[in-house]
């Protein structure tokens, strides 16, 4: 387990790391063909160094590159072309840095004019190379014709023309999902670029079913707690907005999870329609689930104070942007730096309208400690757990009318303390055990 974490972790460092050889080879072309110049001819010293760079960094990119590969997350037959050109740039780079040496070129002549011909292959190689590598990032139709000669799809003028899952389900898929699950690039061997691929699901089960949100593995993985490592989408990415969750669950679960049918003809889709607004930004609409509450709590700013992260994260808290329209923060104090929250308290209320997602877990925090929760009117998910908290804790809390989660797991709240949360409404899930009296 331990050593497929660090092939994980080494194979993720092959986008970074191949930027460099990319550098180094352009620089050692660039020098070769300038030397041509008289007044440019002393470059032609440093295309050989420049060339050694160059094949080090070359064989290390395709290094990480098959740790990446093993993943199990790429087409075949984009990997492979990328692979082997990848290979035979670091060859070829090496090849010439040979050929560049006194040693070699003492020996064995080759035509200054031969090797700068070569040259200009390598250029187009490496650039050959980038764009397959680049079709497995983002798509085999990311850089095409087809790009080029296609338009954007025409926003509609009303709602009632919008086509649901062409005008907003797929492009937020596309949006939020496209980057793992698309042509090149098939996490889980799924694809959100299309209905028939939704419906073909991947390795699990089908993405999406219509009418059954149980069997439905896309509204499962999106409204999961966002602890667990099947939540999607993963890796720090950016999740859904409740006002997307709400679409998503109204387009499989009453709109049948279909394609090609416009708001206008769907039954029911009065349920939905603000929601679809909202997100095509047509009219002032408020955003609203199927049950006339609120997707988006219109009481978070559409503002923050950048100064004001950038000192909590100075001073050990972790921020996340999860929206920006209207600013949506996470944020995290890392267990053990409860020294620092003392000196965080004025930056905190000065965000705390913008805070919906709160982690202060094992810190130490007691009662008194914690006195900027009610100005966290917009929380929704907070997690205390492991502190040294009391039934004090509790009257600052039930303030907090958006709050839906909350874990108090090894803390000293008893079962009184508890019955008194039953008043906040908005509240579907508490956690607590240990030292909780019976």
């Amino acid at each position: 387990m331990i050593l497929l974490d660090i092939t994980t972790f080494m194979g993720r460092l092959h986008p970074m790391v191949v930027h460099l050889p990319i550098g180094f080879l352009l620089l050692a072309v660039v020098f070769e063909l300038l030397s041509y110049a008289p007044k440019f001819r002393y470059l032609k010293t440093a295309v050989s160094i420049t060339l050694l760079f160059g094949f080090i960094a070359a064989t290390a990119a395709c290094l990480l590159g098959y740790l990446l590969s093993l993943s199990g997350d790429y087409e075949y037959g984009q990997l492979n072309r990328h692979k082997l050109t990848g290979i035979a740039v670091a060859l070829l780079s090496g090849l010439l840095f040979l050929f560049t040496t006194k040693k070699l070129s003492s020996r064995l002549v080759v035509p200054e004019k031969i090797l700068s011909v070569v040259f200009v292959g390598l250029l187009f190689l490496m650039t050959y190379t980038g764009h397959q590598g680049g079709n497995l990032t983002h798509g085999s139709d990311y850089l095409s014709m087809n790009v080029l000669q296609g338009g954007e799809r025409k926003k509609p003028a009303i709602v009632e023309e919008a086509m649901l899952f062409e005008d907003v389900v797929q492009p937020m898929l596309i949006q939020r999902c496209g980057q793992c699950h698309a042509a090149g690039k098939l996490k889980g061997q799924l694809s959100v670029q299309s209905l028939t691929a939704l419906l073909k699901g991947g390795k699990s089960r089908a993405a999406v079913v219509g009418g059954n949100l149980q069997e439905s593995e896309l509204y499962q993985r999106v409204t999961m707690d966002h602890s667990n490592e099947k939540f999607m989408p993963a890796d720090g990415k950016t999740p859904f907005t409740k006002q997307e969750v709400a679409i998503i669950k109204w387009w499989i679960e009453k709109g049948n999870a279909t394609a090609g049918v416009k708001m206008a003809s769907l039954k029911n889709s009065e349920e939905i329609k603000s929601n679809v607004a909202g997100w095509l930004g047509l009219g002032d609409a408020i955003a609203a689930d199927e049950n006339n509450e609120r997707a988006i709590n219109l009481n978070i700013p559409k503002n923050v104070d950048q100064n004001q992260l950038d000192s909590l994260r100075s001073k050990g808290m972790r921020v996340r942007i999860l929206s920006h329209n209207p600013v949506m923060l996470d944020l995290t104090l890392p267990a053990g730096t409860r020294q620092q929250l003392s000196t965080m308290k004025s930056h905190l209320k000065a965000v705390a309208k913008n805070v919906v997602w709160l982690n202060l877990s094992h810190n130490n925090c007691t009662d008194a400690s914690l006195d900027f929760l009610p100005s966290m009117t917009n929380l929704e998910k907070l997690r205390l757990e492991k502190n040294p908290l009391t039934d004090a804790i509790i009257p600052p809390l039930t303030g907090l009318q958006h709050l839906e989660a909350l874990n108090l797991n090894e803390t000293n709240i008893t079962a009184a303390g508890l019955e008194k949360l039953k008043s906040m409404t908005a509240l579907k899930r508490v956690y607590s055990w240990k030292d909780v009296e019976k």
